[in-house]
């Protein structure tokens, strides 16, 4: 299935509250231990690093967010278009808040 398809039946193809908290995370502690090693000793004082380490920041809150629609009801429903976003895309993507082509909309609209 194409990650920019809907589901046939959305209610057959959604995460799963338990599967969803459990991608979160794993998620939020692989990219927390990415942000330790990073800023251990120092190492953020190049540029490369900081832009590294501001990145999976972002990534974090991102995932606190979906940690919140996920208490909320409202994880894997697009904040763009209000369609289901596909679970493929929710299985590769966690944190994700839109769909694919919500996401292109958005990211064309900001270049």
């Amino acid at each position: 299935m194409s990650l920019d398809a809907a589901p046939a039946d959305p209610r057959l193809e959604r995460l799963t509250p338990g599967e969803a908290r459990r991608r979160l995370e794993h998620a939020r502690s692989s990219r927390t231990a990415q942000l330790r090693a990073l800023t251990a000793n120092g190492q953020d004082a190049d540029h490369l690093a900081t832009a590294q380490a501001e990145a999976i920041r972002q990534v974090l809150k991102e995932i606190d967010d979906a940690f919140t629609r996920l208490d909320e009801g409202t994880y894997g429903t697009c904040l763009g278009c209000s369609e289901a976003v596909p679970v493929e895309r929710l299985e590769i993507l966690p944190h994700t808040s839109h769909c694919v082509p919500c996401r292109r909309r958005a990211t064309a609209t900001a270049v």
